[in-house]
């Protein structure tokens, strides 16, 4: 199955590894050094560049992630999730 992220951005939802709210989980000192990590290394892609309510982590071939930025909020792509695993 694939998820639909916003512009023309969709991935398939077997390399999903999890989606989660920007404004909740960038509190966290862990998530914040994930994120720079992961700008610093090249695997930040902006799937729009309006107000970021979300960022998705998948994985690729390689198992090396890549962490998609949206202006969706989680809560509609948990919509959008259940909706195409039914």
């Amino acid at each position: 199955m694939f998820l639909h992220l916003g512009n023309d951005v969709v991935i398939n939802t077997k390399n999903l590894i999890g989606i989660f709210d920007i404004e909740k989980s960038s509190i966290s000192k862990h998530t914040k050094e994930f994120l720079s990590n992961s700008e610093k290394m090249g695997r930040i892609v902006n799937v729009s560049f309006d107000l970021p309510k979300s960022f998705i982590v998948c994985f690729d071939e390689d198992f090396n992630e890549t962490v998609y930025i949206s202006q969706i909020s989680t809560a509609t792509l948990k919509k959008r999730f259940i909706k195409r695993e039914i």
